[in-house]
């Protein structure tokens, strides 16, 4: 019997990945750096959330995508991602925050650039190879496993957002209006759908998460890679455009992949459970965009109302 064929057991991928965040994890402590938002990030993220969006899902019947050519498509996402993470992430935003001053216009500068590419490049680049694009922008919003976690989990996100991070009283010092937060709320949460929910969940979770599936024969195997993947590749940026008091910044390029990988990749692991278990487009977008608005709120009023 042909044992490469088999699907690979779950555990082995789980394991490995709780292996390499320990490792992280420890390597944080060693620095002296914070290590306990690390425990509440695989905690709450990897953990509960995961967990919570597993059970809200089970009804869910994901439709397979097919991929023609999985080795051939995979090692050229992973090629592109290669330049991603050191040329737009490390250089390229780089260049744009140096070329134009803070405002509106570099705003919807870096927007363009991140449309341009997080989804038009890879997708150029699928279609170069044959690929099919379609059957990735699913929203499937009438299919069992979109509503339930769509609005609890972006309930519970909203409100852990609400008590355990600084936004709420970062939105109360700008005295903003009740008029100016009624437009400005939904106009931030649209925003943070397509800056961050939409480029990354498509590049991450349906480019390269469901070739990842394909290759290793294991969702749950894709599902850890892919969060590997993701928070590794925003190391460069971190590091190169990273000052001293960002979070996670350091002049040892060690401890940033260490604080990535253990502090972004259990949130790559929630966003990646919810793809392989829905196929959907639209709920991991709308879902990150939980994740990122209230945190971005008070300087997106900040930009639009000056």
């Amino acid at each position: 019997m042909n044992t490469s064929s088999r699907p690979r057991r779950p555990i082995v991928f789980l394991a490995s990945y709780l292996g390499l965040w320990a490792a992280a994890t420890a390597y944080l402590a060693f620095k002296g750096a914070d290590w306990t938002f690390a425990l509440i990030s695989l905690g709450v993220f990897g953990a509960v959330l995961s967990g919570l969006a597993v059970l809200l899902t089970r009804k869910a019947r994901p439709e397979p995508i097919r991929v023609a050519r999985p080795g051939l498509e995979l090692a050229a996402v992973l090629g592109f991602l290669v330049v991603y993470a050191m040329g737009f992430l490390g250089w390229g935003m780089e260049a744009l925050h140096h070329g134009i001053a803070a405002g509106r216009t570099r705003e919807l500068a870096v927007l363009a650039a991140k449309l341009a590419v997080h989804v038009g490049a890879p997708a150029l680049l699928l279609l170069g190879l044959g690929a099919q694009l379609r059957p990735l922008l699913r929203a499937h919003a009438d299919k069992p496993g979109f509503w339930p976690p769509l609005v609890v989990l972006g309930v519970v996100i909203l409100g852990l957002l609400s008590v355990v991070s600084p936004t709420l009283k970062q939105i109360a010092a700008l005295h903003a209006s009740i008029t100016t937060l009624a437009w400005a709320a939904p106009a931030a949460f649209l925003w943070m759908a397509l800056e961050a929910g939409l480029c990354e969940e498509f590049l991450f979770r349906a480019v390269l998460q469901t070739r990842l599936a394909v290759v290793l024969r294991s969702e749950t195997g894709a599902v850890v890679i892919g969060a590997l993947i993701f928070a590794l590749a925003h190391a460069p940026g971190l590091f190169l455009r990273g000052a001293p008091g960002t979070v996670g910044h350091s002049n040892d390029p060690v401890q940033v992949v260490a604080f990535t990988i253990a502090t972004l990749s259990p949130v790559a692991l929630l966003f990646g459970t919810l793809w392989a278990r829905t196929r959907s487009l639209a709920l991991v977008v709308l879902l990150h965009a939980c994740v990122d608005v209230l945190p971005n709120l008070a300087d997106f009023v900040r930009t639009w109302t000056a």
